[in-house]
């Protein structure tokens, strides 16, 4: 009701739920965030903690799925049915890309990368229809209502992270995680008693491929914009780095727990400016130093959990089942943990 008695306008009555759905479009934009880079996380620690491939270059995965949905948006293809399209068509282009780097290794491997990406960019600025080097926004959604908008956005986010980390828990656990392991620990062990490791490093690195194509097009459609120098930007690489560092590099957990603590930090130390910065690198010094297998590492040795236990255990005929809940780290002949 109004101070006169007569009954609030329409207007009135609209204005006062808003600073709510604004709290709550800002708390999912943060939710599609945390979603994005720990799919991003995911897929680098995929490729680097298992396949033994380090990469600083896929933020050129990341930026070519944001440029894929633009251009099937652009054609009249709802953004949201151009995700999936836009992760394939950067499975492909891995495809072409592992052509030119499977001989490489180590830092060889790992400045290509780089270099590849920037040549992605450079590319992409050549093209006055998608922006050139200013940018373009993202069309398909002038006729949904922004609250939808940000519903949708966080629903389909989250469904791609979950199917992301299930189906590398997936992976590991099938015959090709046994490869995958080996490689991990030592890929020349791994050769030398016959395992297929070129494979599983091709497959591997398709799948991150298509990971952080699918993290390249939650990022545009997120943001309704794309612009060149932010889409194939090495920050990324270098969040997902910091995340997988933190976290626990070689775990499916550890990118998970690294991209909460990242953001939480963010959250909290971002008002500090410089800051923010130095106490996120000396997080990173004393982490490799002290916990070189990550907090989560530090976590499941305390507390013997394993969420996502992907190894295989190997026992003597007649001997009694490990107890359930062991730790991977306390069994003497254990797979991956």
């Amino acid at each position: 009701m109004s101070p006169t008695g007569q009954r609030a306008a329409p207007a009135e009555q609209a204005a006062g739920p808003a600073p709510v759905r604004v709290t709550r479009s800002r708390r999912s934009s943060l939710w599609v965030n945390v979603f994005i880079l720990m799919t991003m996380a995911s897929m680098w620690n995929l490729l680097a903690g298992y396949a033994g491939l380090v990469s600083v270059g896929q933020q050129a995965f990341i930026g070519l799925g944001a440029y894929f949905v633009l251009i099937l948006a652009n054609h009249g293809t709802n953004p949201f049915v151009a995700l999936p399209l836009a992760a394939a068509g950067c499975g492909v282009a891995g495809l072409l890309v592992w052509r030119m780097v499977s001989r490489l290794r180590s830092g060889y491997f790992a400045i290509t990368m780089w270099v590849i990406a920037s040549i992605c960019e450079l590319i992409i600025v050549r093209f006055p229809s998608l922006g050139g080097g200013t940018g373009e926004p993202l069309p398909g959604f002038a006729s949904l209502d922004p609250t939808l908008l940000t519903a949708y956005t966080y629903w389909v986010s989250l469904a791609v992270t979950v199917i992301v980390i299930a189906s590398i828990y997936l992976i590991l656990r099938s015959p090709l995680g046994l490869v995958l392991t080996a490689v991990r620990d030592d890929e020349t062990g791994a050769r030398s008693i016959g395992a297929r490791v070129s494979p599983a490093q091709r497959f591997v690195f398709l799948v991150a491929a298509a990971g952080c194509g699918a993290a390249g097009a939650l990022l545009i459609i997120s943001q309704l914009n794309v612009e060149p120098a932010a889409a194939f930007s090495v920050q990324w690489s270098a969040e997902m780095i910091f995340v997988t560092i933190i976290g626990g590099i070689g775990t499916i957990e550890g990118p998970i727990l690294g991209t909460i603590i990242f953001f939480v930090l963010q959250q909290t130390l971002a008002s500090y400016g410089t800051w923010y910065f130095i106490i996120l690198g000396l997080l990173a010094m004393v982490v490799a130093i002290w916990a070189p297998r990550g907090l989560w590492g530090l976590i499941a040795d305390r507390l013997h959990i394993r969420l996502f236990p992907v190894g295989y255990w190997l026992r003597p005929a007649g001997q009694a089942p490990r107890p359930a809940g062991l730790a991977a780290g306390d069994a003497g002949n254990a797979g991956p943990g």
